[in-house]
């Protein structure tokens, strides 16, 4: 399987329909600047944002967009970052997963079916995902988007942990894994989450 590959039209329309009835707005967009242009309008001005680390985020331009301070949000992750002690910061991370508006990030992939996958070594961003965020933006690649919950599974080891760890070696001189799973069957909360699915290859 061709995970880097972009699924056609007829899948992305099918799995944004099972997403949906899943209780999770979707929104489908052409390209990553329409993907940023989305992300500007659906988020007030004053709401504070924070984000998990992320390569789309990167790709579609808001890391950029947020450092530049050309905006009208509350940078929550540029005051968490702030903080040198490692312990204050991380209790600054665990607190701004339940206090801030908004929480971006994305997911490791998508099936089909609707279920959205992601996952990360120690939980500083999927612990946002089941329930501490007010508000979950996720931006997702349509080269995500896999057949079923089980390709899901094997996309990340087959796929996304290989390359995470080889980025995570060329950064940080060390390895990663893979620690925390969460997996999205249906939101609870109404108008809480909200996926943007992007026509381009965005991520691992």
């Amino acid at each position: 399987m061709d995970y880097s590959k972009i699924a056609p039209d007829d899948i992305v329309n099918k799995t944004a329909d099972a997403i949906r009835k899943r209780n999770i707005a979707v929104e489908i967009v052409s390209s990553r600047s329409e993907a940023l242009a989305f992300i500007q309008k659906i988020i007030p001005d004053g709401s504070s944002v924070f984000n998990g680390s992320s390569t789309t985020l990167n790709d579609i331009g808001y890391m950029k967009l947020l450092e530049s301070g050309n905006h009208k949000w509350r940078n929550i992750h540029k005051e968490v970052f702030a903080e040198n002690d490692q312990m204050k910061r991380s209790d600054l991370r665990r607190k701004a997963l339940t206090d801030t508006d908004y929480f971006l990030s994305s997911v490791n992939a998508i099936a089909q079916s609707g279920e959205l996958v992601a996952c990360d070594n120690t939980g500083s961003r999927v612990g946002a995902f089941p329930f501490a965020a007010k508000k979950l933006l996720l931006i997702a690649g349509t080269n995500k988007i896999v057949p079923t919950l089980d390709d899901a599974m094997r996309r990340v080891h087959e796929y996304i942990l290989p390359l995470e760890d080889k980025r995570m070696m060329e950064m940080y001189k060390m390895h990663t894994a893979i620690g925390k799973w969460v997996i999205v069957e249906r939101e609870a909360i109404p108008n809480r989450t909200t996926l943007i699915l992007v026509k381009e290859s965005l991520g691992f």
